[in-house]
């Protein structure tokens, strides 16, 4: 963008009309001349050079004054720079996908409701690398920290129930493998959101273990217990089940690690947690705009001088004037 240091010096420029107006007026009374007692003793040819002559001469010198004037006004190039600072997040979604998540309480079903809330909290974060691990009886990483928001929701699409000879709630062994893609991370902030309807029934490792060493990683840890508060739920192919929650467990990892609990028992309740969360895990962004200038004054001023010259030499040479 070209701006000017001096953008005074441009009301100059309304001196142009004003001397070729009183030129076209009264400046031709007040210059030299030879009265002759017809003009038909000058050829036309001599008419017409005297007229060319003056156009070029008077061309040049106004040429020579509106480049002076804004070569006065100091215009300049102005190159910003911006230079953002922002402290990324990285966070995996841990998400059950027990049999349970079948259940018809979040219609259509938890994991599509889980699914659909989940994939409207990637979309809304920015600069964050996110990644998605599944578990049940074992866990999956189902997509590693990307910053790639359409390949983490295309894949997101892909997450179904597990298989019944991989059916149950490992939450202990699913914090371990979280853990494994967080704790070499550099991020400021790193962060894990543990999505499950049940309670701790399979797996080696006890998840309030695995929630200390996530603490000891500066991992911090958002629970979510999804699910009704009725006693029973109904999965289609396999009848009712009971509700079996774990609250206390996930309250106590997330307090371990320095997160909070939530309970969601319908999708707007869900959609209100994804949102605190949100809100929560927001990081400052530090902007600062730097401005460089690019002084073009010399581009006006040579030409400036250059036509200034050029119509004196023209004017002593071409034309033979004499002062």
């Amino acid at each position: 963008m070209i701006t000017f240091g001096s953008p005074l010096y441009l009301t100059g420029l309304i001196v142009i009309p004003m001397i070729y107006l009183w030129m076209r007026k009264a400046g031709k009374k007040n210059e030299g001349t030879v009265r002759i007692s017809s003009s038909e003793l000058i050829s036309e040819k001599m008419k017409r050079q005297g007229r060319n002559r003056i156009r070029i001469l008077t061309l040049l010198q106004y040429l020579t004054i509106v480049l002076v004037i804004l070569s006065l006004s100091r215009p300049r190039l102005r190159d910003s720079l911006q230079i953002t600072n922002m402290d990324v997040v990285d966070i995996v979604l841990v998400i059950d996908i027990s049999s349970s998540m079948l259940a018809t309480d979040f219609p259509p079903n938890r994991l599509e409701a889980v699914k659909k809330t989940a994939k409207n909290f990637i979309d809304a974060r920015s600069g964050d690398r996110i990644g998605v691990l599944v578990f049940a009886g074992e866990s999956f990483i189902q997509c590693p920290l990307t910053v790639d928001k359409e390949v983490l929701i295309s894949l997101m699409d892909e997450v179904k129930v597990a298989e019944q000879s991989y059916d149950g709630t490992a939450i202990g062994m699913a914090i371990a493998n979280a853990i494994n893609r967080l704790r070499h991370s550099d991020a400021m902030s790193k962060v894990m959101i543990l999505l499950s309807d049940g309670s701790n029934n399979a797996g080696e490792l006890d998840p309030l273990t695995s929630a200390d060493l996530a603490s000891n990683f500066g991992i911090k840890i958002y629970t979510i217990g999804a699910g009704t508060n009725q006693d029973v739920s109904f999965i289609p192919g396999r009848g009712y089940i009971r509700n079996e929650i774990d609250e206390e467990t996930l309250k106590s990892i997330a307090e371990r690690t320095d997160g909070k609990y939530f309970r969601a028992t319908n999708i707007s309740g869900l959609e209100q947690v994804y949102a605190t969360i949100d809100e929560l895990e927001r990081t400052e962004v530090e902007i600062k705009e730097y401005t460089r200038y690019k002084e073009l004054f010399g581009w006006f001023l040579i030409p400036a001088l250059v036509f200034g010259l050029g119509g004196q030499t023209i004017d002593r040479t071409l034309y033979r004037r004499r002062i």
